[in-house]
């Protein structure tokens, strides 16, 4: 590997992953395949989609997440949601990966994590940062991104699974998608 660390390496891999998936088409997932996905709607109460994301959700917040509302997920075997940004000086971070969401499951209260397949609760996978859980985004510029993907399967990662593992996961199996997009933080 030369002088480059094992993160260095990993984040370069995840990012030329997700410009790949970005430069699809599909927005930072999906498979690239010239099906049309079924179109999710996706909510917010907090704010509203091309609003600056409130303060109170951002890293010198309080809250965590913002809660979400989505519709048109019916015949999913699964749900995930992936919030990350893009930001033009430092590249796209993922900020956020849940998924194994009960597809039953229509929204996500603040700082919560949604019901899983099965019971109990989703599964994190891990984020740009190497974190599981929630990231709150901390650039001023940019934009962030609330996507949920419905699935045609469950994943069956496990908790902290890596971001690669989780982006590709998602991607195989997204058969609808829809975004909530902050302009900047509030």
């Amino acid at each position: 590997m030369g002088s480059l660390s094992k993160a260095a390496v990993t984040r370069a891999a995840v990012t030329v992953t997700a410009v790949t998936l970005a430069a699809s088409g599909c927005g930072i997932l999906g498979d690239g395949s010239s099906r049309n996905l079924d179109v999710i709607s996706v909510s917010s109460p907090r704010f509203r989609d091309g609003a600056p994301l409130p303060h109170d959700y951002s890293c010198e917040g309080k809250l965590g997440n913002p809660p979400l509302r989505w519709s048109g997920t019916s015949g999913a075997k699964s749900v995930a949601l992936v919030v990350d940004d893009s930001n033009p000086r430092t590249g796209s971070e993922v900020h956020w990966v849940v998924f194994d969401i009960d597809p039953n499951t229509t929204e996500l209260g603040e700082s919560d994590v949604p019901r899983g397949v099965g019971g109990g609760f989703a599964r994190q996978g891990r984020t740009t940062a190497g974190k599981v859980g929630y990231t709150a985004p901390c650039q001023a510029e940019g934009s962030y991104r609330f996507t949920v993907y419905a699935l045609n399967a469950k994943l069956d990662l496990k908790q902290g699974a890596s971001l690669a593992e989780t982006l590709d996961g998602i991607a195989a199996h997204t058969i609808a998608r829809g975004r909530l997009t902050a302009a900047t933080i509030g």
